[in-house]
């Protein structure tokens, strides 16, 4: 069915898709690298509705040291450490995940939204969600664009559903027009922006209305144009916003495409904003003037 102009995937069928992933980052230096220390979170999360059934992660030059472990927020994460001079380090994370489309209560979701600000000791987890963090500034403007779809005593989802089509509507996807960054007020004032960015103004929008909403990142399987071939290496790394309804539970919506995540949605890793889940961050020792970066993703159907 549709609602506020987002699309909003029939409950009544579950779909269930199965996913090769592959996420390749390659870094080239100008001189060599004596030693690399490294965090990386690219292992897709288990939880119900999604599997992940067999990950491998292979960094060259091969780790002196490395160990797993996991966030505060239950997000899988590895460690390594390569203490002999490279010029080159790749960093690939292979994996297989079973997806299933999540099915949204209708009754929790038909709640006045006022009714899902976190409260009491089950909400008290949530409630960091609904502060300000690190990349989500929480100023009068966005509040003011956030007000025009959370009018009093709407329902939680109908309210979510239609500041997802207004951020569709309302920015431009141009990947030049910001940067890692660009704060919130920077996409307002240029009303453009990626997926990173229109994840942000979600989160930030929903928590000036004292609402708990976190920030996703992971993978949009994306089907070929009719009558073309997949290319391979085309998909790429994707963010969303998910939002806590009355009951507990989370809804996961993305104002990059204008609906709610299905079963083509990946998650990755969740939290406050994109500081707490970049799939890589690290350290290096080095004399190197410059160096270069090169990401891709493939997501692969494999049924």
């Amino acid at each position: 069915m549709t609602t506020g102009g987002a699309v909003v995937p029939d409950d009544a069928v579950v779909t269930t898709r199965r996913y090769r992933i592959e996420h390749r980052t390659e870094y080239r230096y100008s001189d060599e690298v004596s030693s690399s220390y490294g965090r990386v979170s690219l292992r897709p999360r288990d939880f119900p509705g999604q599997q992940c059934q067999d990950h491998q992660l292979t960094v060259d030059p091969v780790p002196d040291d490395e160990s797993d472990g996991s966030d505060v927020y239950g997000n899988h994460t590895g460690y390594y450490q390569i203490s002999h001079p490279h010029r080159v380090l790749s960093v690939v994370g292979v994996s297989r995940v079973q997806v299933q489309r999540p099915v949204v209560d209708e009754v929790a979701a038909g709640q006045p939204w006022e009714s899902a600000r976190p409260a009491g000791p089950l909400g008290a987890r949530a409630m960091e969600f609904a502060l300000p963090s690190t990349r989500i500034q929480l100023g009068p403007d966005v509040a003011a664009y956030a007000a025009r779809s959370l009018q009093p005593g709407r329902p939680l989802l109908d309210a979510v559903l239609d500041l997802t089509h207004r951020i569709h509507a309302d920015f431009r996807y141009d990947s030049e027009a910001t940067t890692v960054s660009s704060t919130i007020a920077d996409v307002l004032n240029t009303r453009a922006g990626v997926c990173q960015d229109f994840a942000h103004l979600a989160v930030a929008a929903l928590r000036t209305q004292g609402l708990a909403c976190r920030y996703v990142s992971g993978y949009l399987a994306t089907d070929p144009p009719p009558g073309r071939e997949r290319m391979v290496g085309a998909d790429a790394s994707h963010a969303w916003a998910a939002v806590r309804l009355p009951d507990g539970e989370w809804v996961g919506f993305d104002p990059t495409n204008d609906q709610l995540a299905d079963e083509r949605y990946t998650v990755l890793a969740w939290g406050r904003d994109y500081e707490d889940v970049a799939p890589l961050r690290g350290i290096i020792f080095t004399d190197a003037e410059s160096s270069e970066m090169s990401v891709s993703v493939d997501v692969a159907p494999l049924d």
